[in-house]
């Protein structure tokens, strides 16, 4: 899988530099490596993410937050205690 060159040439210094934010880098880099197919989307636990990045799992809550504050990615959940569905979302493109 290609990566579009705007997450790194420009997402990253947003996310990173600008937002003081590098946790959500790393969470939307690792879902949108995840949710290659069409539509970008990914069934993962808190916990799944923090175990595959190897942050933790407060810092994996606090960077969706963040994504989703920044309409990167939209979670969704049916329940409470269901595992969010996150959509990847790329709004340069549109």
């Amino acid at each position: 899988m290609k990566i579009d060159p705007y997450i790194v040439d420009t997402l990253m210094a947003d996310l990173v530099g600008h937002d003081k934010t590098p946790s959500a880098f790393i969470v939307y880099l690792y879902l949108y490596r995840q949710a290659a197919g069409r539509p970008r989307m990914l069934r993962a636990s808190h916990q799944m993410v923090a175990n595959d990045t190897g942050l933790s799992k407060s810092a994996v809550q606090a960077a969706l937050r963040h994504l989703n504050r920044r309409k990167l990615v939209r979670s969704v959940r049916e329940s409470q205690t269901a595992t969010p569905q996150h959509f990847v979302l790329r709004p340069w493109t549109r």
